[in-house]
């Protein structure tokens, strides 16, 4: 036995026997929350991560190594999987599928953190109805630059254009820098035109409040704003549902509020050691989100009345390739957060006399999904640097691949 690890712990969950291996495994250090920390946090609040996460397919997000490492996605379910861990098989636009796992009650949610899951991302199918979601999800993600203050007043134009279209809209904190908003619809549409209504609101916001929220899918143009991110309702997305860990170094949670608390609320409020209390005390604010499904054809409507959201000019070297409206040069393309950081920082130390020029939200650090597992691309907009100083685009300071050795059709020397 490996002396630095405790005891495995079995917990009898409602006549269900979940191992918990090394229990006292330190996952957060700053608040030291433990591993049976967060087996404990879940089951405080089990109603209310359920009714988020409950009898969806989930993609397991797992930290093995701790928050400090970076964790990697897993789609299928774990081959020795206890009976009460439900699966539902998934086809992508890949041709792939996967049989991924569906958890319905509190051991599960004890069974998946014990794999090293933090926070829960499930699909917005229910596993009975793969083909139609029955949620419409609204991510207000920040700009570098931009306040919470801004967040709240985007989340409240969101919530008047559903209001205005006959849909509700349920707030949470994302447990990071944004807001979402949650949306149950009939399970009556496909992928595909949740994805326009999404869109849709996303423009609508644009248009009533230009310059606070934009609806531009391209980083780059984005500027000090708040995006409304739509994609996050394409297929095979997910996104952190209610009650979730977020890996921060607080052990923050994506928490539901109810409208009246949007603009008193703060993120950082929300964490492990204060949600079952504030869980215990006042409930679950949304309690009541499965009671209200609303219709799309509002949206839809509206999308046949904006007509087509503008597309950005493709290359004309027969690649397809989009040509970005802004000066962009990329800086490095790394395995890790930190790496990439370096890369930037090892960047403006070549190019200190333009620095200055630069906004917050000229800089682009963004975490790309790979195979299995994140990576990070860092690129510099210099659209406020003037032209004639302009750095040119320079060989990468790292070169990281993450389908490197991976094989599949189509891919060079497979």
């Amino acid at each position: 036995m490996n002396p630095s690890k405790s005891p495995a712990e079995i917990l009898d969950i409602a006549g269900n026997e979940v191992r918990i291996s090394n229990p006292d495994k330190v996952v957060f250090p700053e608040p030291g929350l433990t591993k049976l920390d967060l087996v404990n946090y879940y089951l405080a609040v089990a109603d209310g991560a359920l009714r988020g996460a409950g009898g969806r397919p989930m993609v397991l997000k797992r930290f093995p190594k701790g928050i400090d490492a970076e964790p990697f996605f897993q789609k299928r379910v774990p081959e020795n999987h206890p009976d009460f861990i439900d699966t539902a098989t998934l086809h992508y636009s890949s041709g792939t599928s996967a049989e991924e796992t569906v958890i319905r009650d509190a051991a599960g949610l004890a069974w998946v953190v014990n794999l090293g899951c933090l926070d829960l991302n499930p699909h917005p199918v229910r596993a009975e109805d793969l083909d139609h979601p029955d949620e419409l999800r609204v991510d207000l993600d920040p700009m570098p630059g931009v306040d919470w203050s801004r967040i709240v007043d985007t989340a409240y134009v969101a919530q008047e254009v559903l209001d205005d279209v006959g849909l509700v809209g349920w707030p949470k904190t994302s447990g990071s820098r944004g807001l979402h908003i949650l949306v149950r619809i009939t399970p009556q549409w496909s992928y595909r035109d949740v994805r326009l209504a999404a869109e849709t609101l996303a423009r609508e916001v644009e248009n009533r409040a230009p310059g606070l929220a934009t609806a531009k899918w391209w980083k780059e143009e984005r500027g000090e704003s708040v995006f409304v991110d739509f994609n996050q309702n394409a297929k095979d997305r997910t996104v952190a549902s209610a009650y979730s860990v977020r890996s921060r170094p607080d052990a923050r949670v994506s928490t539901p509020l109810t409208w009246d608390e949007v603009r008193s609320a703060r993120p950082e409020q929300f964490t492990v050691r204060t949600v079952p209390a504030r869980f215990s005390d006042l409930g679950d604010p949304h309690a009541g989100i499965d009671e209200a499904p609303g219709s799309l054809d509002g949206l839809l409507a509206l999308a046949a009345e904006l007509g087509p959201a503008e597309k950005a000019p493709r290359a004309g070297d027969g690649s397809g390739r989009r040509v970005s409206m802004m000066p962009l040069i990329e800086v490095a393309r790394t395995k890790t957060k930190p790496e990439a950081g370096a890369a930037l920082e090892e960047w403006k130390s070549r190019h200190a006399g333009v620095v200055s020029f630069l906004h917050p939200a000229d800089v682009l650090v963004d975490g790309m999904r790979g195979s299995s597992s994140l990576w990070y691309r860092v690129r510099v907009n210099l659209q406020h640097i003037p032209e004639d100083r302009r750095p040119a685009q320079e060989e990468l300071i790292a070169d990281y691949d993450p389908w490197a050795g991976k094989e599949w059709p189509g891919r060079p020397g497979s």
